[in-house]
């Protein structure tokens, strides 16, 4: 047995958002993740281009969109199957969301030689991508203007802290 998620959610601090748990066993297939959004929070359209991800309602209420389909309820006990390649978003109900996310494990992070770096063209430099990493795990986020991490559902730093 690896949790009681309805006790994970329980245990929680009121007002504790993102991960709640994770799996995290080594040498694991899969990855999934207990994530809780806050009443009227939302994880922004994005697309996952590798992982199709499985969905389950824990608690609270809320609404898939997945971009070509009309919009989805969803509330406890609700499964849904989000293929890879296809835009998706949630919004949180009034009493907030908290969902169970089971995906393919992501493949590791590999070593690759470092490439030479071009020199700075007439312009500046590269903008700085540090609002786009997740402080929680480390992702980082490569759609634009994501607000959560499409791993963990942390919501991502802003920028103008940096």
């Amino acid at each position: 047995m690896l949790a009681f998620l309805d006790e994970c959610a329980a245990e929680a601090p009121e007002g504790q958002r993102g991960a709640l748990w994770r799996l995290a066993e080594q040498d694991r297939q899969l990855d999934a993740n207990l994530v809780r959004l806050l009443p009227d929070a939302a994880v922004p359209a994005h697309v996952e281009e590798a992982l199709d991800v499985l969905l389950l309602v824990m608690e609270g209420e809320g609404r898939l969109d997945g971009g070509t389909t009309p919009p989805q309820e969803l509330r406890p006990g609700g499964l849904a199957w989000l293929p890879r390649g296809t835009p998706r978003a949630l919004t949180a109900g009034p009493r907030g969301l908290t969902y169970l996310t089971v995906h393919r494990r992501r493949p590791g992070i590999s070593v690759r030689p470092v490439l030479p770096v071009p020199p700075v063209q007439e312009g500046g430099e590269a903008p700085c991508a540090l609002g786009r990493v997740c402080q929680e795990c480390g992702r980082l986020g490569s759609e634009a203007g994501a607000r959560f991490c499409a791993r963990c559902g942390k919501e991502l730093p802003t920028t103008a802290a940096y």
